[in-house]
């Protein structure tokens, strides 16, 4: 049962990086200048590499043959346990940044929880990764504002975009039965803990970058128990081709 619910967890700790990883992927080229670009694909590198050591310790602990990359490549829709929050499309800047921010700042949270597991593998996972998350989360702050207090129409579209992704940023801190039990047995933190500090961290990033709380929101959820958005197939189906179409593939 502890092993089982120990795989699970390694799953809803890589999935989230795995799709936006791949979400960032789809920018490569496509940056509104190429410093920027160049950040946004090094961000994605960043995830993948956190991605491979949680689904490496992942297939230790399922054994049966699994390995890093059938865990994140040839598993089905449904059997994903990301927020729905990642899966978001890349509409605009705006968004793109929008949603790392809303992401980056729990991920930093929740590092900074996991450095002190006492599962020594997943604290060791957090300890290497945290660097880089503190520079993810400085970054999207720093566009966050610059897009809010730049032009009106940037500020226009960072409102856009806040109105729209911020109905998906409470499932990140819904704990699953999965993270209750982590967070019973010392591996994981308790998400309600996060929440107040996660909101206290968006707020005053919001308010430098001139941008209103949304009010009244009805939040999603889903993502976590494995129903997602339509976009979650497209994704996969671009993700997974490789690994599909030439089965058992060795780079």
């Amino acid at each position: 049962m502890e092993q089982k619910a120990l795989y699970d967890y390694l799953l809803l700790l890589g999935d989230n990086p795995t799709i936006l990883g791949q979400r960032l992927g789809e920018l490569c080229g496509h940056g509104p200048e190429l410093e920027t670009d160049i950040a946004l694909t090094n961000i994605s590198l960043d995830l993948f590499g956190q991605v491979r050591n949680y689904f490496q310790y992942a297939a230790e602990v399922a054994g049966n043959g699994a390995t890093e990359d059938s865990i994140a490549m040839l598993r089905l829709e449904h059997e994903y346990k990301n927020a729905l929050l990642v899966e978001q499309p890349n509409i605009d800047f705006a968004h793109v940044i929008c949603k790392q921010f809303l992401f980056d700042v729990y991920h930093q949270l929740l590092l900074n929880e996991l450095v002190n597991s006492k599962n020594d593998q997943i604290a060791a996972i957090a300890k290497k990764s945290i660097k880089e998350v503190d520079y993810h989360v400085d970054f999207s702050s720093t566009w966050m504002q610059r897009l809010g207090d730049g032009t009106e129409e940037s500020n226009e579209k960072l409102k856009k975009a806040v109105d729209f992704l911020w109905r998906y940023s409470m499932e990140l801190f819904e704990a699953t039965e999965t993270e209750t039990l982590m967070a019973e047995m010392g591996v994981g933190p308790d998400l309600n803990t996060l929440k107040p500090l996660y909101l206290e961290k968006v707020k005053e990033v919001f308010a430098l970058s001139n941008i209103e709380m949304p009010e009244k929101t009805t939040f999603q959820f889903g993502g976590k128990t494995g129903r997602h958005t339509e976009y979650m197939g497209y994704i996969l189906a671009e993700f997974q081709y490789m690994q599909r179409a030439y089965p058992n593939m060795q780079w």
